[in-house]
């Protein structure tokens, strides 16, 4: 080797991850189960390109004014700026406009990928992460949708968690809407930072005084960082933390009365109208303070939260946050008339680790049968032996070297985890038996010798 040579060292980009073992089967389990339930409740599949045009993706993402595409992953493609999809929702909404004179009305689709954020990485916080998405676009009732969506959302939750585990806590963007109507907060980049404030309640060292102190002027974080405020004066900052304590929509009626206002409320109390004909109206739980940050929510909005301890990698205590979120939306920046939309997101990738934490669920591999070989000048016989398996659809493999002591190949066996191997020596081959070792089982009663054409009965007993 050429000394001059600079040798590699294994890494990985900050905020990139490479995901196997058990938490990789943990997040296939639940991508499974998603997938289930998204066609069980009528959607359709789509798979959407990864890199769309930056101007698709907006530039309304990213908090910092300066800079609002900083979020997002951009790149010049033959003088063209593309992007990274930031989301699973805006190449939807790109899909759905090129090609919806061809599609049924209401559209109804679900997409299961992994999206990309510029972000700042931090405790189980990626730059990339999977996400699965429902939504409904077209002509339809906006109330039986959220009740649909709400409806998946508890039919994909109580496969994994006990009802008491998780709430799907739901509001209305026109309540908050109406309110800074009253308040007269008119400007609307001043409205978003409002709404921006508010959907970081629930973050990690924010509460009520976090959110009060971006709705006033700054608010400085434990980087020593300074984000901007909304600037609002103490009597709306105010008003907005005594609306965010409200948690009854009685309540909210008698403090709050603007039209508007009790136009969200109407829809907020159809949706549990709707709600109390299925089964999941006691999973969902009115919460003021749900608002959602982006701008492209119009009516209902929808967030999922667990209700227990979750650790990340240090076994510290954090909180994942919504797991699942999301609502009604109107598009109106492409031409032609506006539509609308309603749809959840849920964060693969963060749920998965939740769950992972869960002592009652039970993710078994399945594991193939290792045929070792014992006779080099046989290795013809051990493939007869492996299609067999394979043709009765039982995962097996061929140990690969066939040098190797039985010893080894058995070493090999217990740090993959297989229960089940098949020895065949010379005598099986004479008398037309096999061997079956059970590696789970009792020393000195884990093996058993079959007649060959038993083999197949014998190992679905095991397995």
């Amino acid at each position: 080797m050429d000394k001059k040579k600079k040798l590699l060292e294994p890494n990985l980009p900050k905020g990139f991850q490479n995901k196997w073992g058990d938490s990789l089967l943990i997040k296939k389990k639940l991508l499974d189960v998603v997938e289930k339930n998204f066609i069980k409740f009528g959607y359709s599949a789509l798979e959407t390109s990864p890199m769309q045009f930056s101007s698709i993706i907006g530039n309304s993402l990213s908090e910092d004014e300066e800079n609002p595409m900083s979020d997002i992953y951009t790149f010049s493609e033959e003088g063209t700026e593309v992007s990274l999809r930031y989301d699973l929702s805006q190449p939807l909404i790109n899909f759905y406009k090129q090609n919806y004179m061809n599609l049924p009305n209401p559209y109804k689709r679900y997409e299961i990928g992994t999206v990309f954020r510029r972000d700042k990485p931090g405790s189980n916080r990626y730059k990339s992460f999977g996400q699965c998405d429902v939504d409904i676009i077209g002509n339809f009732d906006v109330n039986q949708a959220n009740a649909d969506l709400c409806s998946i959302i508890g039919s994909i939750f109580t496969e994994f968690l006990k009802k008491s585990e998780f709430v799907i806590n739901v509001s209305n963007r026109k309540i908050i809407q109406g309110l800074m109507n009253q308040l007269k907060i008119t400007d609307q980049k001043q409205k978003q930072k409002v709404l921006r404030a508010i959907d970081k309640l629930d973050k990690p060292g924010f509460g009520l005084q976090g959110v009060e102190d971006l709705l006033k002027k700054e608010r400085k974080d434990q980087s020593g960082a300074v984000v901007r405020g909304a600037n609002l004066n103490n009597d709306q900052s105010s008003a907005i933390i005594d609306f965010l304590r409200i948690k009854d929509i009685n309540e909210l009626k008698q403090k709050i009365n603007n039209q508007i206002t009790n136009e969200g409320i109407e829809e907020i109390e159809k949706l549990f109208e709707i709600l109390n004909y299925g089964e999941y109206s006691d999973q969902v739980k009115f919460n003021s303070s749900i608002v959602r940050g982006m701008d492209m929510y119009t009516g209902n909005v929808i967030e999922t939260n667990l209700n227990f301890e979750v650790k990340n990698l240090k076994g510290k205590v954090i909180d994942p946050g919504a797991v699942c979120s999301g609502g009604e939306y109107l598009i109106t920046k492409f031409k032609g008339d506006p539509f609308l939309g309603c749809g959840i997101s849920i964060g693969s990738d963060r749920l998965a680790w939740a769950l992972s934490q869960k002592n009652n669920l039970k993710i078994e591999e399945k594991k193939p049968i290792l045929v070792c070989v014992m006779e080099e000048n046989k290795l013809d016989k051990y493939y007869e032996i492996l299609k067999v398996l394979r043709n009765n659809n039982i995962n097996s493999e061929i140990y690969l070297e066939s040098k190797k002591k039985l010893s080894k190949q058995l070493e090999y066996a217990d740090r993959r985890g297989l229960s089940i191997a098949i020895i065949c020596g010379e005598n099986e081959f004479n008398e037309n038996t096999v061997t079956i070792k059970n590696l789970k089982g009792v020393k000195g009663e884990n093996n058993q010798t079959i007649p060959k054409e038993k083999l197949i009965d014998e190992i679905r007993k095991l397995i």
